[in-house]
């Protein structure tokens, strides 16, 4: 669907009309965090035969936005057209995209993984409260009862018990913290975007914004030049599309469907997949208080569906 208005700029034009897909959002979410845990796996194999972070995610970004092109060109040429008074909208996008990547990157090269997902998964609560001090809408009670079981369920699910709270980095702490605003700003950007394009393009422009901005900050296209063997070359592949391409475009989708509250807390399965698929391909344990906080996630978006509201 083609979702374009070739008149009215972003701060002109209204949320569009549209039948709400309850199902078909809460579907696209999931499967949305299902891919960023599948390619956290994927990443983690990189990282482990010395790709660096900012290398894959130089070579993420671009192979991304190049294959959403190339797709979007022999598919649907019209998903490629914006209004240029839209640019600084999808600049702003790119770089809150680009961000969110440096400062999760940054946070984890400071502090314990475990931690940084955990302080990252808080953007639903930034996300409501945008919703609620910004946008001065009312969410009805089940996003609360959700959010409750939600943040327990995220602390018990990393293992953050684990952790000595009060002795970590700050800086590391700071970006983690950082990064989780950012997803929020973008979740809610994308949003925004959407109410006059097409989730698709919304997509691509950020990418491909994200990658111009990898390609300047680091020297252009060089972290391809440091893969070898075809596992490295299957996995950059596989987290360049699936993991950035279809996951990003899911998650999209699902903004559109169930709008950016509900989207942004089922998408905080991701890191219950990551453990379970962790525990099932690379033979990682799981303790019975990060299982309970699996269930109390689960729970959580479950509670979350009883409303169809997408509002």
């Amino acid at each position: 669907m083609n979702c374009r208005v070739p008149v009215r700029t972003l701060e002109e034009e209204p949320a569009l009309p549209r039948q709400p897909h309850i199902r078909a959002g809460y579907f696209f979410a999931v499967l949305a965090a299902v891919l960023w845990a599948s390619s956290g796996i994927a990443s983690k194999f990189l990282f482990n035969n010395g790709i660096t972070a900012h290398g894959l995610v130089q070579m993420r970004c671009t192979l991304a936005s190049s294959f959403l092109f190339f797709w979007l060109f022999t598919s649907n040429r019209s998903l490629l057209l914006i209004d240029r008074r839209d640019l600084p909208y999808f600049i702003s996008l790119g770089l809150e995209l680009g961000a969110v990547q440096y400062t999760y990157l940054f946070a984890i090269s400071k502090i314990n993984v475990a931690m940084a997902v955990l302080i990252q998964y808080q953007a639903p609560v930034f996300v409501v409260l945008y919703t609620m001090l910004i946008l001065r809408a009312r969410l009805p009670a089940v996003v609360f009862i959700a959010l409750m079981g939600l943040i327990p369920g995220c602390y018990l699910v990393v293992g953050a018990y684990n952790l000595d709270l009060l002795n970590m980095n700050r800086a590391g702490v700071l970006a983690a913290l950082c990064s989780a605003v950012l997803f929020a700003c973008y979740t809610v950007l994308s949003a925004r975007g959407m109410r006059r394009y097409d989730p698709r393009t919304v997509v691509f422009f950020g990418l491909l914004f994200s990658a111009v901005i990898w390609n300047i900050l680091h020297p252009p296209l060089a972290a391809f030049l440091s893969l070898s063997g075809i596992a490295q070359w299957g996995c950059v592949l596989f987290v360049g599309i699936v993991g950035t391409v279809i996951a990003f475009t899911c998650y999209n989708q699902a903004i559109f469907r169930i709008g950016a509250v509900r989207t942004s807390i089922t998408a905080t399965l991701e890191p219950i997949t990551a453990g379970f698929m962790a525990w099932i391909l690379l033979s990682e344990t799981m303790e019975s208080r990060q299982i309970l906080g699996a269930l109390l996630v689960i729970a959580s978006v479950i509670v979350l569906q009883a409303k169809g509201s997408r509002r």
